[in-house]
């Protein structure tokens, strides 16, 4: 499965990059048989973020957050230029917790939904 991370330079520059998830069997609840896993990562909080049609949101750094997007569409613009459209079904990694950060609209007639979790 694919993600999209978005991560700052040392130069404060924002960029994308695409990265694929990396499974391992595991017996991750035993007597069930063994799946397949990630690595994980420690969570501080997990909640749900509503976007209203015609939100935008300037140039600003994240907090270093996984968003699942559950509903609307979602562009978002990293500082090196590049701008991409999240839909629903699609993970974003945000890393870009220093320099200009990004900037994120919302493309469409639709509430956007994501579930956040903010990562340690």
């Amino acid at each position: 499965m694919k993600y999209t991370r978005v991560y700052s330079t040392s130069d404060g520059e924002s960029h994308f990059e695409d990265l694929e998830l990396a499974f391992s069997p595991a017996d991750f609840a035993p007597p069930a048989p063994p799946i397949d896993t990630t690595e994980f990562s420690k969570a501080g909080q997990f909640g749900y973020l509503r976007f209203r049609p015609g939100w935008f949101g300037d140039w600003h750094p994240a907090k270093r957050q996984v968003m699942l997007i559950l509903s609307g569409k979602f562009e978002v613009a990293a500082s090196d230029g590049e701008s991409r459209i999240f839909n629903p079904g699609e993970i974003a990694i945000l890393e870009d917790t220093e320099g200009k950060g990004h900037r994120t609209r919302i493309a469409g007639d639709d509430d956007g939904i994501v579930a956040v979790v903010q990562l340690e």
